[in-house]
């Protein structure tokens, strides 16, 4: 299994969304999903990441390795979401040095999340 780029599909980006139009955080999806994913890496469409106050938001995960979520991101940002998207998912650890990271990855960060203990640890 390899990494996960979730992207929230109901992210509002702060604004209102009239009915009948497609979220923010759907359209970055959308605009996600038409470019070719990095090699390694899956993106997948999640209905909530609760991180409302700050969406767009997307978050990269893989197994044994940390996590992070980004967000305040914008259809302009598709190609640097993508860069660091291959960059995480060529990371042993899921830790990309900081100057390897795109701008937004730097600047937009929301959480770093560290990895699940091996099984077992976790029943200790």
């Amino acid at each position: 299994m390899g990494t996960t780029l979730f992207v929230c599909t109901t992210c509002k980006a702060g604004q209102p969304v009239p009915e009948g139009s497609t979220p923010p955080g759907a359209q970055l999806h959308a605009a996600l999903t038409a470019e070719t994913a990095p090699e390694g890496v899956r993106i997948v469409g999640v209905e909530c990441l609760s991180a409302c106050n700050t969406g767009c938001a997307v978050s990269l995960t893989k197994p044994g390795a940390w996590s992070y979520v980004y967000g305040r991101l914008t259809l302009d940002d598709v190609p640097a979401i993508l860069e660091g998207a291959g960059k995480y998912a060529d990371s042993p650890d899921g830790i990309v040095p900081w100057r390897d990271r795109p701008t937004v990855f730097r600047k937009q960060s929301i959480a770093r999340i560290p990895p699940l203990p091996p099984l077992e640890e976790a029943a200790e």
